[in-house]
């Protein structure tokens, strides 16, 4: 129950402030976004489109809720919210910290959905369908919200220190 797991949507710092926070603490980093994407030899806009949206979670879910770490800051790409066994083992691991952005937010910092790599399911087509989809989710597994609106990265990982208890 040491690591710092770190989830919401895409753009909102996970990757960015969770390298940082990491070094910042003296803890180690995973970005299992990078973990898929080398297991697969492939960006992620590139296996959910070769795999499709279900594929792609079911590999999402496996890689997931196999992760062992101590002392690790853990950034998880935005569609983990969909695996509940991979959140309720993510959970075991440690504390789980939403990094939140206001839907304006989301939109000034995402331009385009498919080249990030953004999973869309069933009926969902837009970006504010993906928010409103995600964000109760998100706010089902969080231990600790942290709000990201406006801040810079170094703003926002000091908010994440002080939210978990860790001193910069």
């Amino acid at each position: 129950m040491d690591n710092l797991v770190l989830i919401g949507m895409p753009s909102s710092g996970k990757s960015t402030a969770g390298v940082l926070l990491a070094k910042r603490i003296g803890y180690g980093f995973i970005d299992t976004d990078l973990i898929i994407q080398g297991e697969q030899g492939a960006l992620l806009s590139q296996i959910i489109e070769k795999e499709g949206a279900e594929g792609f979670l079911a590999i999402e879910e496996r890689v997931n809720a196999g992760i062992a770490a101590m002392r690790c800051v853990i950034a998880t790409g935005g569609s983990v919210c969909y695996l509940p066994r991979a959140m309720e083992h993510l959970k075991t691991l440690g504390r789980v910290v939403y990094l939140k952005l206001s839907m304006e937010e989301v939109a000034r910092r995402i331009p385009s959905l498919v080249k990030r790599g953004v999973v869309m399911r069933g009926n969902v087509e837009t970006l504010e369908e993906l928010y409103a989809e995600r964000v109760p989710l998100y706010e089902q597994y969080a231990d600790v919200t942290v709000c990201c609106d406006g801040q810079t990265i170094d703003e926002t990982v000091a908010a994440i220190a002080a939210a978990t208890g860790f001193e910069l």
